[in-house]
């Protein structure tokens, strides 16, 4: 079964709200062994509605449609329903009854305009919502070749209120799929995509089982691995045996898996260790810190941190009381992370330092940044070369700082 999920509204084809409901659903799909072939995003115009409409029946065996189920004028799901079967809107007693009941328990009246959620193409299927006042829609279309039928969702377009409406109304509808569907990531840092596609060799050719891709995030890499099988058992093993290849190319470079991120793995090698880390950061406005104090339990091994402007770094720190300031190069990074870590009493310490005088808007002044470590014994620094857009820059930045603790860690 080839699945297609497409979203209705002007506020996502404008970019107001983000489509979150097309990533769920689709997840939700390949759990049953149903694979998401088409994300179709539509403005509120009935007649690109409508056409849309026409064009999925004829592609795709179920269609999820999410959005436009609403009582105002520009929620146009059902009217273009209609026009792909070419029948008229009928009111469905039942449908009304509810939506009634619900505005008569919120002491509301109903506005004569709610009238329209309780109307469907001919022929339709209304599709209860406990959470709203829009049903959903369910239909079945025939194709052109007469032979075959796609199947038709529509669902309300607020989460709160499509999820439970697929798990208790379409899901059960949803014939499972012959193959089981599973995904992995791995996720990396330290190599970028070209060297890692290089690394990887023939993991990632097209066609091959399972499909392993690659997306780059800010510095990080990640591995998608999706996997079919007859079971979820064949799926783990054949994503158990491509992470195996994986592991064995790229060694090192992997730091985690699924959500977690650099900060994750950093603090549970601390903890594993029971050792304390402290920061001071130029530049980053806090971000190093931000990241370390979002992780679960990172009190107990984050000792604390100074953000400063890069002029002001010797007050906070008292590192040299005869020195007014540091040197922005990779000596003024040691000093700040061993005086950092002095100051904090902690068994680590990372400073990292953005260049305070290159221009973010000209592109042949290219920021530079140092990343400096410092244990009881000595330092490790890291020069870092970035691009001009300041957002990418300090959390590329803030990761590389993450990874030069997490590869002493591993060492250690």
């Amino acid at each position: 079964m080839q699945a297609e999920i497409i979203a209705i509204g002007s506020e996502l084809t404008n970019g107001e709200k983000l489509d979150t409901n097309s990533q769920w659903l689709s997840t939700e799909l390949a759990a049953i062994g149903i694979s998401t072939h088409f994300h179709t995003t539509i403005a509120d115009n009935l007649d690109e509605i409508a056409e849309q409409f026409r064009l999925s029946v004829q592609r795709s065996d179920l269609i999820l449609i999410t959005g436009g189920l609403g009582p105002t004028l520009d929620d146009l799901t059902r009217q273009a329903l209609a026009e792909l079967t070419e029948t008229d809107l009928v009111l469905d007693e039942k449908s009304m009854e509810i939506i009634e009941a619900m505005f008569q328990k919120r002491s509301r009246e109903m506005p004569e305009r709610n009238r329209i959620q309780a109307m469907f193409p001919q022929g339709a299927e209304p599709i209860q919502n406990e959470h709203g006042t829009a049903p959903g829609i369910w239909m079945e279309v025939p194709r052109i070749d007469g032979e075959s039928v796609s199947l038709i969702a529509a669902m309300p377009g607020v989460p709160s209120e499509m999820k439970p409406m697929f798990y208790q109304s379409v899901l059960p509808r949803v014939t499972r799929g012959t193959n089981m569907i599973r995904f992995a990531r791995i996720n990396c840092f330290g190599v970028g995509e070209s060297k890692t596609e290089e690394l990887l060799g023939d993991i990632t050719s097209r066609g091959r089982d399972p499909e392993v891709g690659i997306t780059a995030h800010e510095a990080t890499i990640t591995l998608r691995i999706k996997a079919m099988g007859s079971s979820i058992e064949e799926c783990e093993q054949k994503i158990a045996a491509t992470h195996a290849l994986i592991q064995e190319r790229l060694g090192e470079f992997i730091f985690g898996y699924e959500d977690e991120e650099l900060e994750h793995i950093v603090m549970l090698l601390l903890s594993q260790r029971q050792q304390s880390l402290a920061t001071c950061e130029c530049g980053t406005g806090g971000l190093l810190s931000y990241r370390l104090t979002e992780v679960n339990g990172s009190t107990d091994w984050y000792a604390g941190g100074v953000v400063s402007r890069f002029q002001s770094l010797s007050k906070y720190l008292d590192s040299n009381p005869e020195q007014d300031t540091v040197g922005f190069d990779a000596e003024g990074a040691a000093q700040i992370a061993q005086a950092t870590r002095e100051k904090f009493d902690s068994d680590f310490a990372l400073a990292i330092l953005l260049d305070p005088h290159q221009s973010w808007q000209d592109p042949s002044l290219v920021p530079q940044a140092y990343v400096a470590l410092a244990n009881r014994e000595t330092e490790w620094v890291e020069e870092i070369g970035l691009t001009v857009n300041r957002a990418i820059a300090k959390s590329r930045v803030t990761k590389a700082a993450l990874n030069l603790l997490r590869r002493n860690l591993i060492l250690k």
